[in-house]
């Protein structure tokens, strides 16, 4: 199997140009020393994420295009959770030298289908070594009227979300304790379990969700990534509300998690607010506006009372915890 150390970046790019999409908004792309973009609306939203080896993946737990779609999908999502859609990605590559060239393409495979899916474009990035693997994507987006912030919901509001809460997080820990075996890949080798791996290994977030809420009137959004407990906060804090959120309505969602909770002892209603990694779309909307498809409601906000401070409750209780890289609740 060839190696990466065999081939020189520029032959590597020239493979790179034959699999990523070009998009539709891409006016020059790959192969300048920037890449040039239309933007009619006048302005853009970007974001970017990275991924680090044996801190958000494993090579022994994924197959490299999953690798690639799961950090597509993290800008993505992100574009979405402020009601746009992404016009062209940028992807940075750290390899180790011992990387096959096989491998690299079909990570770029995995990035390069959701970006086509989406309706982007992949137009640059680098390539670079070190002692362990990292990718990172800046994503630049569009949105059709002002982008949709997390600052904007108000007393009164309904909190939704559209996709899945806590698979993700199923998935993660029928892997780290050891309940499936990680080379396990298909449906047919994993039956029941393959819905969690799958959107563990490689997310597909509800992107079409994000347009649609801003659409249908949302005052804030934002894209599920740290968990409801962490991104729910994060909502109420910066719109200056308090989250009531409805425990009916989460543990419905933790029943559809009961067979994975019960192999894994755990209880699931722990997944469902502290999961990350769904990318699932959570928004606020007015009481009396018609929630689209895919969104369902888990809560309601109201104004914080004297001596309150912004925050999301669980019967009374602030709820805390989600995914954070250096404190721990």
């Amino acid at each position: 199997m060839a190696r990466i150390t065999e081939y020189d970046e520029g032959e590597l790019i020239a493979q790179f140009e034959q699999i990523f999409p070009k998009g539709e908004r891409t006016i020059l792309g790959i192969g300048d020393d920037c890449a040039q973009i239309a933007t009619p609306e006048g302005s853009f939203i970007v974001t970017t994420d990275i991924i680090v080896e044996d801190e958000h993946f494993r090579r022994s737990w994924s197959d490299p295009e999953q690798i690639g779609a799961r950090i597509a999908a993290q800008n993505l999502a992100d574009i979405a959770g402020m009601g746009g859609r992404t016009s062209a990605l940028v992807v940075t590559v750290a390899l180790t030298p011992d990387t096959e060239l096989d491998w690299l393409l079909d990570l770029v495979r995995g990035v390069g289908e959701r970006a086509r899916e989406a309706g982007a474009g992949v137009v640059g990035g680098d390539l670079s070594r070190g002692e362990t693997m990292v990718l990172s994507i800046t994503a630049m987006g569009w949105c059709e009227s002002e982008p949709v912030r997390r600052d904007g919901a108000k007393p009164g509001d309904i909190l939704a979300f559209s996709g899945r809460l806590g698979l993700s997080n199923a998935g993660l820990d029928l892997l780290l304790g050891g309940h499936v075996d990680p080379a396990l890949r298909t449906r047919a080798e994993l039956g029941s379990l393959y819905e969690p791996l799958t959107t563990y290994r490689a997310p597909k977030p509800p992107l079409e969700s994000g347009p649609a809420g801003a659409k249908a009137g949302a005052r804030a959004m934002m894209d599920l990534s740290d968990g409801v407990a962490k991104d729910g906060g994060r909502m109420a804090r910066a719109s200056k509300v308090l989250i009531e959120l409805d425990r009916r309505a989460l543990e419905a969602e933790a029943a559809k998690l009961q067979e994975f909770a019960d192999i894994c002892k755990v209880d699931p209603l722990k997944w469902v607010l502290s999961g990350g990694e769904d990318h699932g779309i959570l928004a606020a909307f007015p009481k009396d506006a018609s929630l689209p498809q895919g969104f369902t409601p888990i809560g309601t906000l109201r104004a914080p009372q004297e001596g309150e401070a912004p925050a999301q409750l669980l019967d009374g209780v602030e709820v805390k915890g989600g995914w954070d890289h250096f404190k721990t609740d």
